[in-house]
């Protein structure tokens, strides 16, 4: 009797997923469905593929070296159905995106009904992580990342560029005072990334050059704990346009140091492995995206 795809499928997504009742939950099918299609699969190869514990699974010899197969025979598969959707214009699969948080929010939440509209047999899964990760760890089809790419194995599409600035609440301006040059700013209270450091050269010209290192009374690992930092009154924070569009436009953050302030935009980058034949869906994402940004104000300021 010959393997089956769903069996293949169960394979892989237990070891995906860690465990028989997560991988029963993604495929929308029982754990005992699962079980004994992995069992079917191991009865069929005569091998045993995983070791069951009572706290966890872990892939044999035999199991490494079959995964890997599985994993080509899955793609291969996924690659043909998407074809056949492409020649039908209607791309489909589950498409893994990644982005940090605050792009996440303010920038790829509001476009995902439109996307959703024109392409509705693409299903999106978005996650979101303040830190880098990795694509094939995470099973993750494109990443959107802020500032200069350091990963050379990845592809990278560029989608636009963020002008960053010095801002604060008026409330916070109004009780602490509007510093009136650089140097003041070591009597305020200042907000900071913890990581990485770059991230805390604030584009001000100043006695030392065009980037002041600053030192945060406040850190944060989320730009948009920061932005809420700032909106609260905690300081003065520096963030990129993509974030505080609106909060600039209402008036409930308010630019400092205008005239000492450099133009300095961060690139915005789509990453992702595969460099040929790539998947219709990744496209039709990318292209939608790049499309929708080039209307926003952020990218014109």
């Amino acid at each position: 009797m010959k393997t089956t795809l769903d069996e293949l499928q169960a394979f892989a997504t237990v070891v995906d997923t860690g465990s028989i009742t997560a991988a029963a939950e993604q495929l929308a099918q029982t754990a005992s469905g699962v079980s004994r299609a992995l069992s079917r699969l191991e009865e069929k190869l005569d091998v045993t593929l995983l070791r069951r514990t009572t706290r966890r699974l872990e892939l044999t010899e035999e199991g490494e070296a079959f995964l890997c197969q599985a994993r080509r025979i899955l793609a291969q598969v996924e690659e043909a159905e998407e074809q056949m959707a492409l020649r039908r214009q209607k791309p489909a699969g589950r498409l893994r995106v990644n982005a940090a948080s605050p792009f996440m929010l303010h920038v790829l939440v509001p476009l995902v009904a439109g996307f959703r509209e024109r392409y509705p047999e693409i299903e999106l899964e978005l996650h979101s992580s303040d830190q880098i990760i990795d694509l094939i760890e995470h099973r993750t089809d494109i990443a959107i990342r802020i500032g200069t790419l350091r990963d050379s194995t990845l592809h990278a599409r560029p989608l636009g560029s963020s002008r960053i600035r010095v801002l604060a609440s008026p409330a916070y301006l109004k009780a602490h005072g509007t510093p009136k040059d650089v140097e003041a700013l070591q009597q305020r209270s200042l907000i900071g990334f913890t990581q990485p450091e770059t991230l805390n050269l604030w584009p001000l010209r100043n006695t030392l050059g065009d980037e002041l290192p600053i030192e945060p009374a406040i850190k944060a690992s989320s730009g948009e704990t920061l932005r809420q930092l700032a909106l609260s009154g905690a300081g003065i924070v520096c963030l990129s346009d993509f974030m505080t569009q609106a909060d600039r436009a209402d008036g409930s953050l308010v630019q400092v140091l205008v005239r000492e302030t450099l133009e300095v935009r961060q690139p915005i980058n789509a990453v992702y492995y595969r460099n040929t034949a790539l998947a219709s869906r990744i496209t039709c994402f990318l292209d939608y995206v790049a499309e929708c940004l080039k209307a926003q104000v952020w990218t014109q300021q």
